[in-house]
């Protein structure tokens, strides 16, 4: 069992989550139930499962989780290009969120590889 909050991808995932969240509250009302849930979902996807895996037993179950985390990440991508596509977030917005969703899903893909090669 490892605490996850020594883990870097979980620090950044999780201010991901708070942006995120910020962001979708200025989205039309008419959104709450369908892109806004889908995107706050999906980031809060990210850290919820990389904790997750620190819970559990092995490394091979961690690392199921991580890659759980990151096709959250890829889905959350998608989302914010659908999101800036409808106008509902503005393109430096969105760049800056991209930019930090490509560091998430590299130190993620990193950090499967090691344990990967750790097994």
């Amino acid at each position: 069992m490892v605490d996850y909050r020594n883990y870097m991808v979980w620090k950044k995932a999780h201010a991901l989550v708070l942006e995120i969240y910020k962001i979708t509250r200025s989205f039309p009302a008419e959104e709450k139930f369908n892109l806004i849930s889908q995107l706050n979902r999906a980031a809060l996807s990210i850290p919820t499962n990389i904790v997750e895996g620190c819970g559990r037993e092995t490394q091979k179950e961690f690392l199921r989780f991580l890659h759980i985390s990151s096709g959250s990440a890829f889905e959350l991508e998608y989302l914010i290009l659908v999101s800036t596509d409808l106008k509902f977030i503005d393109s430096a917005n969105s760049e800056k969120l991209m930019t930090e969703i490509m560091e998430i899903k590299k130190m993620l893909y990193v950090l499967i590889q090691k344990i990967k090669s750790d097994l």
